[in-house]
């Protein structure tokens, strides 16, 4: 596992970015303000780039709305076809779906039923063991 490092010491921070300024080539003791490099002036100002054409506005134009061409009704009449063809079919297989599924929790049940019948003879025999080797320690021993 990786340790820590110290942290280290203000001072020891300020050295080591004194050092980067001094490798940059930076020998000022202020550090550059942003007004220093930007001249107000120079910025556009959106009005000064952007003028409205003298003159009326020109006029709104509206897009026709699209009617729906004759492929789109097609398409949409033989949607409605396989609809009309696979609802019945779904609602068909969704009830043989929910029969197959009792069908499989009823056998599950018979399996299971199955499976403690088995064991449970099996389960006796290791508790009765188990009791008759506590006995002793749970009861007195018997005087005669």
């Amino acid at each position: 596992m990786d340790t820590p490092k110290p942290p280290q010491k203000p001072a020891q921070l300020l050295h080591d970015l004194e050092s980067i300024r001094e490798l940059l080539g930076d020998n000022s003791s202020e550090p550059p303000l942003l007004i220093d490099s930007l001249d107000p002036d120079s910025i556009p100002v959106l009005s000064d780039i952007v003028s409205a054409p003298p003159g009326p506005p020109p006029p709104f134009h509206t897009t026709p709305v699209a009617r729906p061409s004759a492929a789109a009704a097609a398409a949409t009449q033989t949607a409605s076809q396989l609809r009309e063809q696979i609802e019945p079919r779904l609602h068909d297989s969704t009830r043989e779906l929910q029969h197959l599924s009792a069908e499989l929790r009823a056998a599950a049940q018979l399996i299971l039923q199955d499976v403690i019948d088995d064991f449970v003879p099996q389960i006796e025999a290791e508790l009765k063991r188990r009791l008759e080797a506590r006995l002793p320690r749970l009861l007195p021993p018997r005087k005669p």
